[in-house]
């Protein structure tokens, strides 16, 4: 069986009276000019029927593919690497139990942690959170996040362990980017960042501090759980294997809110919150 040069999601289609059109990963058309090059010789390079070109205008097409990025430069997903294997996870079993399937099929090692999760507001220090030296820790949260509950989180990727996590809030989830290293977005810096981006920051702060008083509870259904554990282990996977994501925001830059009723995603750009420097002290 042969194995295709393109990329995943493009292909190429013979236009009756056209010639051929290649189709992008995003679902766009582009009409492929070969001029004298062979289509059929093309085809069975993009296919790797044959692996060398024939001619200079072959390769001529063929590099514009490369440019274009359209053509596989090896696996198109890389296997998990064992220094990173290690993950660990903590919070509802309705999302960390699909979220451990997904992260094994993926190549991870997944461990739950059942006694904090039995405890969601309880605090955790970060030598809780570095025990058995995880190389990432991901907190799932069927419900707002208790102010305070992730403060010692925050600090993993000080110590070189990259922090992931999501929480709902009645019909809508976010799922927070992934924090690698020193200077990435942390959950204090998403609350400070959809604060200031609220007429509501009084009501909103409110809320997550409580109580709140609602009626019949929202039930997590088992989609929109495996929806959220699929766009962690994806954003984990990105991470821990470098591979680069879709057009669109960076990974590490990227806070997605996800409607529970509809299952639509949207993406939304967040930055770190720098430091406040103090205030200069006047002479005399």
């Amino acid at each position: 069986m042969s194995r295709s040069r393109l990329v995943p999601g493009a292909e190429v289609v013979a236009v009756p009276g056209r010639g051929l059109a290649v189709r992008t990963p995003a679902g766009e058309f582009f009409t492929v000019r070969t001029g004298d090059v062979d289509e059929d010789a093309l085809l069975s390079l993009l296919t790797g029927e044959t692996t060398a070109p024939e001619d200079e205008g072959m390769e001529r097409v063929i590099r514009a593919f490369e440019e274009a990025g359209y053509l596989a430069e090896g696996p198109s997903r890389p296997e998990w690497p064992a220094a990173r294997q290690d993950v660990r996870i903590l919070g509802d079993p309705v999302l960390t139990e699909p979220l451990a399937v997904q992260l094994a099929a993926l190549g991870a090692r997944p461990r739950t942690t059942p006694a904090v999760t039995d405890s969601g507001s309880s605090p955790v220090s970060i030598e809780d959170l570095l025990d058995g030296h995880p190389s990432a820790v991901v907190w799932c949260l069927d419900g707002p996040v208790p102010d305070g509950l992730w403060d010692a989180a925050d600090r993993l990727p000080e110590h070189g362990v990259a922090w992931l996590r999501c929480h709902r809030e009645g019909w809508q989830a976010y799922v927070e980017p992934v924090a690698a290293a020193p200077g990435d977005v942390t959950s204090a810096h998403v609350r400070s960042r959809r604060l200031a981006a609220t007429p509501a920051h009084r009501e909103l702060a409110a809320y997550w501090s409580g109580p709140r008083t609602s009626g019949a509870p929202v039930r997590l259904a088992g989609p929109a759980a495996t929806l959220l554990a699929a766009l962690l282990a994806d954003d984990l996977g990105r991470w821990a294997t470098g591979a680069s994501g879709p057009a669109g925001f960076p990974v590490r830059r990227r806070l997605r809110r996800v409607d529970l009723r509809t299952l639509t995603v949207t993406e939304h750009p967040v930055l770190p919150v720098p430091d406040v420097a103090p205030i200069p002290k006047k002479d005399g």
